[in-house]
């Protein structure tokens, strides 16, 4: 089968980029908005017999760009293509994982079914819950680039760091840091005590005199990592914090909040597309050569199976 790449309009410059690592051309898709907000999708020529990767995260908007996924998906099929991979390097209504209430949907459970409908395997980075791979009746890869972004803190924090959970939901990926950077970890253990307001009950683990590194899988309002930081200088950690996340929502003000606190350095991936004026102190790494790798991989695979 021959490899076809196709860029949504979420992010350009990653599909770009991961492009440029396989050494190939991005298959054309032409994209339009209609004065009524209809999508119109155009895929320029045969895509028979090709094994095609759709590249488009489904952040904000987040109703445009899976709708635009899928469109493009289906775009794909009536042009020929023998296998349709939609490529997500960030997923929305990750966080929509479980019934709060009753009456309520579970967002996750939507999406993931969606996108069956037109693709018939994906690759993510980071969900925001490992679980939600189970609410996909396709294959699902799941990429983490903890060790791309170890990588980096390795050569910018101290010996005298602590790796901080700021909930007990990061746990497990405070951990595998730890894992990469041979430093000890701190759980934030929080309680909600209103609508919006969580307090933090206690923080276990030594963090007096140490440099906290706080890691998540993303940032979107800040104010989470923000009652972290706040609570860790009121125990004696040393601020300021570097922040640790896969996704950087773009959340208008979030990043601007989080910084106007003492916060040394945020790092996240391209995972979205980010302001041009985020701050100097955010650093973005490329997800590009984990994506690529996995896209290849999963080619490969194929094309020697015969399929």
């Amino acid at each position: 089968m021959t490899l076809s790449l196709i860029p949504g309009t979420a992010n350009p410059a990653l599909a770009e980029a991961i492009v440029g690592r396989l050494g190939m051309t991005a298959t054309t898709c032409r994209i339009e908005a209609f004065p009524d907000d209809e999508l119109q999708v155009r895929i320029g020529h045969s895509l028979a017999g090709s094994d095609v990767y759709i590249v488009q995260s489904t952040g904000p908007p987040v109703g445009r760009n899976l709708l635009e996924l899928l469109l493009i998906a289906d775009a794909a099929r009536r042009a020929g293509a023998m296998r349709v991979t939609a490529v997500v390097p960030y997923f929305g209504y990750a966080r929509q994982d479980r019934r709060t209430d009753t009456g309520e949907p579970v967002g996750a459970k939507v999406l993931a079914d969606m996108i069956a409908t037109r693709a018939d395997q994906m690759i993510t980075v980071h969900l925001h819950n490992p679980a939600i791979e189970g609410f996909f009746s396709l294959p699902v890869e799941h990429l983490l680039p903890t060790r791309l972004i170890a990588g980096r803190l390795k050569e910018i924090v101290s010996g005298d760091a602590v790796l901080v959970a700021p909930d007990l939901g990061a746990v497990k990926l405070t951990q595998r840091y730890a894992d990469d950077l041979d430093l000890p970890v701190a759980y934030v253990h929080k309680e909600r005590v209103s609508g919006e307001r969580v307090a933090v009950r206690r923080i276990i683990g030594e963090i007096a005199d140490r440099s906290p590194i706080v890691v998540d899988d993303m940032i979107s309002t800040g104010r989470t990592l923000i009652s972290t930081i706040e609570a860790l200088g009121e125990r004696g950690c040393r601020l300021p914090a570097t922040v640790a996340v896969t996704h950087a929502l773009p959340v208008e003000g979030a990043v601007a909040r989080l910084m106007s606190h003492p916060v040394g350095s945020i790092i996240a991936t391209n995972s979205l597309v980010q302001t041009p004026e985020r701050p100097a102190a955010m650093e973005i790494l490329d997800l590009a050569p984990l994506i690529a790798e996995a896209i290849r991989r999963r080619h490969e695979k194929t094309s020697a199976a015969g399929h």
